[in-house]
C-alpha cells in the first residue's frame, strides 16, 4: 500500500501539478499587484471625473448597488496575462521538451516494420506445404 502511494506521488504528473500550483499562486500575487496598482488606476481615470471608474449605480446614492465594470475588466486582464505567461513560460517549453524526448526515444529504438499481408500469406502457405509434404512422405 505504501509502495503504491509512493509510486503515485513520484509520478511526474503529480509533481508537475504541485509545482504549477506553487508557481501559479506566486504569479497570481504578482499579476494582482500589477492590475491593482497599474491597470485599475488607468481604468478609473478613463471612467470620468468621479473616481469610481467604469461602472454605474443601480440605485443612485446607494454605494452598495454600484456595478463595477472596471473590476470585471481588471479581472479579465488579470486572467489573460496569467494565462499567457503560463502558456508561454510553462506549456510551450514543456511541449518542446516532450517532443524532443519522444524523438530521442524513437531514434534509439528502431521500430519493426510490419510484415506485408501478401508476404505473411505466402509464408503461411509455404509452411503448410512443408507440413503436408512431410506428412505425405511418411510411410
Amino acid at each position: 500500500m505504501i509502495q503504491g502511494f509512493r509510486d503515485f506521488i513520484l509520478r511526474g504528473n503529480v509533481i508537475e501539478l504541485a509545482i504549477a500550483v506553487v508557481i501559479g499562486s506566486a504569479f497570481t500575487a504578482l499579476v494582482g499587484a500589477f492590475t491593482t496598482n497599474i491597470i485599475s488606476p488607468v481604468l478609473a481615470a478613463a471612467g470620468g471625473v468621479d473616481a469610481s471608474g467604469w461602472g454605474f449605480p443601480v440605485r443612485p446614492g446607494n454605494d452598495a448597488t454600484f456595478v463595477d465594470i472596471g473590476a470585471l475588466v481588471t479581472a479579465i486582464i488579470t486572467f489573460l496575462i496569467t494565462a499567457a505567461v503560463v502558456y508561454f513560460l510553462f506549456v510551450v517549453p514543456m511541449n518542446r521538451a516532450n517532443a524532443r524526448l519522444r524523438s530521442l526515444s524513437a531514434s534509439q529504438e528502431p521500430e519493426e516494420e510490419p510484415t506485408p499481408v501478401d508476404i505473411a500469406l505466402l509464408t503461411e502457405m509455404r509452411d503448410l506445404l512443408k507440413e503436408i509434404s512431410a506428412r505425405d512422405a511418411r510411410p
